[in-house]
């Protein structure tokens, strides 16, 4: 057999295990609260595990190894904002959004919870979050279908259409008959994947070039400033700290995030939230520890062995097929796969619980049940997938441009609306619509001028603007109501010291 092949094997085999655990996850779907949340039966560790793969996406495997491999350790602050984000949104969202959307009518999205909290009567504040999460992630969904068929295409030679519909029809096969349980479960196998690989090809990579002393050394000869978190100067300019502090905030994005706040909702308990959070943070930890060393390695291998890589983010590609067997480099480009395929189904059942539950269901005051709202579901998922293939058929940079914003602008959209709602009792509808049009607004000026402080991340001023006037305008209209006074109270008891 040939190395193409030995690869190819590998990753048929991955794939029909996503297709056979969406199959078995369809026998436990029942109802759309469990097509949608699964039930609220997740264990602390699968919705860990679940909450890490769908957040990481191809950016741990080849994006952050290819900055650090290009730039050094300066491109690590990423790393660092989004793990602290992390251990944060795990301490203070989790326990609270899992005890308080259920206090609240059973809320099984982000924005039904929110209405529900708020007692927004007029569903002004489920549809606008509706809709902005239906647009931004039908694009999110249609950016990982592109770069799955730019995967495809680089491993295999294959044509980025046939790649793009291989990646496509499975996720939305297992998605669409699983619903969460199936994204759930296959996000745990293709947590593991991801971790294995950045644990065994910087372990493997250290080895082949002689210890790790050997290691450092070699990356200190190569360039000094590689191993510096400030690249080696003096006194920090205010361009570098304007950088610093940008990569920093990438972790405010995490309060807003509704693919991966969902998974809190769906712990079996309140109490496993705080399982969750070390399993969870353990997890981006080793990982993040082994996409930096995957770096480290390839530089010292390819700007000295071999020359230096034409592609960058193709680091932990490389070190794969040289390292391991082309057998076990497939299962390696099988991790890249999952880490995109993750990302997607966590997407897509997001934007198709947005569709059903807060949109249709909120405009038109259906109630979806059992079987009905279920195949309500599945309907969803097959549109909005639809939909995003068409637009990935185009392969088109402004899809790809687009993500860029969405991180920030559901960070700033929806974050400290999440915090508000379970901090702050004095929260209402209308500081909430106004806080989340605000920070949508400022991301998208702010994101689209350059040059002195627009140069900061534009979740930083989107962030505290949203935080500014959804205090202000909630201080003028709100009203005391002793049923939020109650609910609060009660997911108050219900999360002391957790």
């Amino acid at each position: 057999m040939t190395e193409t092949t030995f690869q190819a094997v590998a990753m048929i085999i991955y794939l029909l295990a996503m297709v056979m655990i969406g199959l078995f996850a369809y026998n436990r779907t029942k109802s759309l609260d469990d097509y949608m949340l699964g039930g609220r039966d997740l264990g602390p560790g699968v919705a860990a595990l679940s909450a890490g793969a769908a957040d990481m996406s191809g950016w741990l495997l080849m994006g952050l190894p290819g900055a650090l491999y290009l730039n050094g350790l300066i491109e690590g602050w990423i790393a660092v904002g989004l793990t602290v984000g992390a251990w944060l949104n795990w301490k203070f969202t989790a326990p609270r959004l899992r005890a308080y959307s259920k206090i609240a009518s059973n809320s099984i999205t982000v924005p039904s919870f929110l209405g529900q909290r708020l007692r927004d009567t007029s569903n002004i504040v489920r549809i606008v979050a509706g809709l902005v999460i239906t647009v931004f992630f039908t694009f999110y969904v249609s950016s990982g279908m592109v770069a799955g068929g730019a995967f495809f295409e680089s491993s295999f030679g294959m044509d980025y259409y046939l790649g793009m519909v291989i990646i496509a029809a499975t996720t939305v096969l297992y998605t669409l008959v699983g619903g969460f349980l199936a994204v759930s479960w296959t996000d745990v196998v293709q947590g593991i994947m991801m971790l294995i690989a950045l644990i065994l090809v910087p372990v493997v990579g250290i080895i082949h070039v002689g210890g790790f002393s050997n290691l450092m050394s070699e990356v200190n000869r190569i360039d000094p400033t590689i191993l510096s978190l400030t690249h080696g100067e003096g006194a920090l300019s205010g361009a570098a700290i304007l950088g610093i502090v940008s990569a920093l905030a990438w972790g405010l994005g995490y309060f807003g995030q509704p693919h991966i706040i969902v998974r809190f909702m769906a712990l079996r308990s309140t109490a496993e939230a705080k399982q969750g959070r070390r399993i969870g943070i353990s997890w981006m930890l080793l990982s993040v520890i082994g996409a930096v060393m995957t770096a480290l390695v390839g530089i010292a291998v390819y700007q000295h062995d071999e020359g230096k890589l034409a592609n960058p983010e193709g680091v932990f590609i490389s070190l794969g097929q040289l390292l391991f067997h082309p057998f076990i480099a497939g299962f390696m480009l099988a991790a890249i796969l999952a880490a995109i395929m993750s990302t997607i189904s966590s997407q897509l059942l997001v934007t198709s619980s947005a569709l059903v539950e807060d949109i249709y269901r909120a405009y038109t005051k259906r109630e979806l049940n059992g079987a009905d709202g279920v195949l309500a579901g599945r309907i969803a998922v097959g549109v909005i997938a639809l939909i995003a293939a068409l637009l990935a058929w185009q392969r088109s940079d402004s899809i790809l441009g687009l993500v860029a914003f969405a991180w920030a602008g559901f960070g700033a959209s929806f974050g400290p609306i999440v915090i508000l709602s379970l901090y702050w009792r004095k929260l209402t509808s209308a500081g909430a619509i106004a806080g989340m049009v605000t920070g949508a607004v400022v991301v998208g000026i702010w994101g689209n001028i350059s040059g002195g402080i627009f140069d900061l991340y534009e979740i930083v001023p989107g962030f505290l603007l949203n935080l500014i006037v959804a205090a202000i305008v909630s201080r003028a209209t709100w009203k005391p109501n002793p049923e939020i006074d109650a609910e609060f109270d009660q997911t108050i008891a219900e999360t002391q010291g957790i």
